[in-house]
């Protein structure tokens, strides 16, 4: 489980193809790997990963075929990945909860600067558009993000500068894929409101 507070932004170094997949190497760029260690999870732009090895600052994980069918930036020799290690039980919650399982991958339909922040609008997949709230929590590239607005299946956020400076989100531009959670309370009100009516027709 995450927050979608980025710590830092790593680099994919290397990879490697492998039967039915492939195995990156991350540089973490200055992420505290000190109680990392084999095993543990950690989401690159949105995407759980299993540590597989560590060698000084960077980190190994194999990446499933299905894993790269369905989301974006994992196998891009070169690329930024938004980096953040799983929550303990005692962390502060800064952002919302995330699992780090993508639902889906989005298309940037603008991103423009507005005063200090940037506006980023984005079309999400007919799939989860139903899922995207005014107000509501999505995370976009493992960063937790709040909805300003709603329009079909393009919704709008406003990013502060911080948030662009310290994530990958600064590359972004119209046509751009993104990873995209829904909000993880969606999916159990939706499964809820699915039972219900399930259990009221039998």
């Amino acid at each position: 489980m995450f927050s979608g507070i980025v710590a830092a932004v790593g680099r994919i170094e290397h990879v490697e193809a492998l039967a039915d997949g492939v195995r990156i190497t991350v540089d973490t760029n200055g992420l505290d790997l000190s109680d990392v260690i084999v095993g543990d999870s950690v989401a690159h732009s949105g995407v759980c990963l299993t540590v597989v090895e560590m060698d000084g600052p960077r980190l190994r994980y194999d990446v499933s075929r299905e894993t790269l069918n369905c989301t974006v930036g994992l196998d891009a020799v070169g690329g930024e990945v938004n980096l953040e290690k799983s929550l303990r039980l005692a962390d502060r919650l800064g952002g919302h909860l995330v699992t780090g399982h993508v639902d889906s991958v989005g298309e940037v339909v603008k991103f423009a600067p507005i005063g200090e922040s940037h506006e980023l609008v984005i079309r999400a997949p007919a799939a989860i558009a139903g899922y995207i709230a005014k107000k509501g929590s999505v995370t976009v590239n493992g960063v937790s993000l709040t909805v300003n607005r709603v329009e079909g299946r393009d919704f709008w956020i406003n990013l502060i500068p911080h948030t662009v400076a310290v994530t990958n989100l600064k590359h972004l531009a119209p046509g751009s894929k993104v990873n995209l959670e829904i909000d993880l309370i969606a999916r159990y009100v939706e499964r809820m409101l699915e039972w219900k009516n399930d259990a009221a027709q039998a």
